[in-house]
């Protein structure tokens, strides 16, 4: 078990495939959506935010997080998009990605430069 959240969204399976749904499931509200993509093999990320809080999903492949939060630190596999990760302000977060994936990143704030933190915890 992770100490970082996630979330089990709601989903539904029948012959047709699959079907996520993200109603009320988030413990903020969305102000900013966007995804990453074309990132194979890439790190990305390497920063905390002041107040911005996000949920990030692995809409397709998998994308390894590494967190940080000054306390406790660890690593969350995302290749499930029925699976959301938190991030909180505090948690330095890096995504290194695996090939064909996307990860969609849902934010409680709009982007702003002035709330990034690049310094790394000790």
């Amino acid at each position: 078990m992770s100490y970082f959240t996630t979330i089990d969204l709601p989903t539904f399976f029948d012959l047709r495939g699959g079907l996520t749904v993200l109603d009320d499931a988030l413990p903020f509200e969305i102000k900013r959506i966007y995804w990453i993509y074309g990132a194979d093999g890439h790190l990305r990320g390497g920063h905390r935010h002041v107040k911005t809080r996000q949920a990030l999903i692995a809409v397709a492949g998998m994308v390894s997080m590494y967190i940080n939060d000054g306390r406790c630190s660890g690593i969350v596999e995302l290749n499930d998009p029925s699976k959301c990760l938190l991030v909180e302000p505090k948690d330095w977060h890096t995504m290194t990605f695996g090939p064909g994936s996307v990860l969609l990143v849902l934010s409680s704030e709009p982007y702003d430069r002035a709330d990034y933190i690049d310094e790394k915890y000790d």
